[in-house]
């Protein structure tokens, strides 16, 4: 008998829906599914007819946002107002795919430079890589499916996706309305094993072109040393994000940045900020407004309107964080504010000055809303702590200063380096990328979708050239 998955709200664990859970059988299906997409060139679908597919799946989801916004509130927690933000962006993900696809064409290869490429010429076109795997999280479950799946849609990958257990409702209801949308439902397929040895084939399988990941770090790397020859991947993993503040720094433009990148969706986000590096002559000042502004903030049912923190997405990560503040307090750090567990689910917005290096605060991603400020002699002292951790992700630097700004770039270790915001900026188009422990490959949809295609090379020869 199929076993199958409760889904339930992690605000006050009301019952959501229920998914079913597949199958050795039905593993292998979807991948022959999959594959035999992949295998039938002539059963591909034309670019143009993917584009319109595309279109007609943006127009749904502007048209469905409340729907779907109140959907991913549901089950995800992010509070009402940010899952808004979120649909949106997925809606201009599609487009992003769209642009991306259509601006595509290869590109000329050199020839006639030598005796031996005399009468040739060669060029290059795109293709799919082959059928994609996407592994997803929970944090935002709306548009991380967007983001692994419909750049494999927009590349003519066949595509199967396994959304996070707890969050499962926005991942099917985007794959029901790309069939919806014209999209025939064998090319992009949900599937949710039962154990977890039976996800481990479904991503190892040597039938798999291309593996994506968005999770833990310990789980991402795992599975990609298992990877079939041949099989490519993108990880995205997460970090501590830091942030270097400097005594010339704007205060009151910088301080509702600090508390929205800190705080935001109970700081489960990769690029959170969690580590504040600032001069000693304004550190105090920093975690005292900070600490003001947390203590501010409504934390409640993510579903209404004027919810601005929402609850953790187990009860176990909010015993984890209750349990990691305490042991930096216990340690020596100070509490500026929060520290406490307001329910099951619910953490309050945590400010803490100065924990001891060692503290896990310090060492690992809380991935809970829960914000350090560090006091430091200099700016080198900041960088240096900044970079002492395993994880390279995004970070940012706070000054009026651009030769202040530029030191800082240069310093830190990190693919992204914001100046006069926090560590959580993204739009879709650009590259967002981990290094070190914190990730493998650049994501970003055009970048995705390149990922998920191969530049196929035509050389010419003839005797009129």
């Amino acid at each position: 008998m199929p076993q199958s998955d409760d889904v339930t709200a992690p605000w006050d664990g009301e019952h959501l829906g229920s998914v079913d859970l597949v199958d050795g059988t039905a593993v292998e299906s979807a991948l022959a599914t999959a594959h035999d997409l992949y295998q039938n060139r002539s059963g591909w679908i034309p670019l143009a007819e993917r584009i319109e597919i595309l279109h007609r799946l943006a127009t749904m989801i502007t048209d469905r946002r409340e729907e779907l916004a109140l959907l991913a509130a549901s089950e995800g927690g992010k509070p009402l107002l940010d899952s808004f933000v979120e649909i949106d962006r997925g809606a201009d993900g599609i487009n992003c795919c769209i642009e991306a696809v259509r601006a595509e064409g290869g590109y000329v290869v050199p020839m006639g430079l030598n005796a031996g490429s005399q009468g040739r010429i060669a060029f290059t076109q795109k293709e799919p890589i082959g059928p994609v795997v996407a592994v997803s999280a929970f944090n935002h479950p709306f548009n991380l499916i967007i983001h692994q799946v419909a750049p494999a849609v927009a590349a003519g990958c066949p595509v199967m996706v396994k959304p996070a257990d707890v969050t499962p409702l926005s991942c099917l209801k985007i794959v029901e309305m790309f069939a919806e949308a014209g999209l025939p439902p064998e090319w992009c397929q949900v599937v949710m094993p039962e154990n977890l040895d039976l996800a481990t084939k479904l991503v190892t399988d040597e039938r798999v072109g291309f593996f994506s990941f968005i999770g833990s770090a310990r789980v991402g790397w795992m599975l990609r040393s298992l990877l079939s020859p041949g099989t490519r991947c993108a990880l995205e993993h997460g970090g501590a994000a830091p942030v270097i503040v400097a005594a010339d720094a704007d205060f009151d433009d910088m301080m509702p940045l600090l508390a929205k990148g800190g705080f935001y969706h109970a700081g489960q986000v990769c690029v959170s900020v969690q580590r504040v590096f600032a001069d000693n002559a304004i550190a105090r000042d920093v975690a005292d407004n900070l600490g003001t502004q947390a203590r501010a903030m409504k934390v409640g049912d993510p579903r209404l309107a004027d919810t601005e923190v929402g609850p953790l997405i187990r009860h176990g990560e909010a015993d984890r964080v209750e349990t990691w503040v305490k042991e930096a307090v216990d340690a020596g750090a100070e509490l500026v504010s929060g520290g406490n567990r307001l329910s099951e689910s619910c953490y309050e917005p945590t400010v803490l000055y100065n924990p001891p290096a060692e503290a896990k605060v310090s060492q690992m991603e809380i991935f809970g809303p829960v914000v350090c400020i560090y006091p430091t002699e200099t700016m080198e002292e900041g960088i240096k702590r900044a970079n002492a951790l395993p994880f390279a992700f995004q970070s940012s630097v706070f000054t009026t200063n651009i030769d202040t700004a530029m030191k800082a770039y240069r310093g830190l270790d990190a693919s992204a380096v914001m100046v006069n915001d926090h560590t959580a900026f993204r739009v879709d188009w650009m590259p967002f990328a981990g290094l070190r422990q914190s990730g493998h490959g650049v994501g970003g949809i055009a970048h995705t979708v390149e990922d998920m295609q191969i530049d196929k090379m035509m050389v010419i020869r003839s005797k009129s050239l």
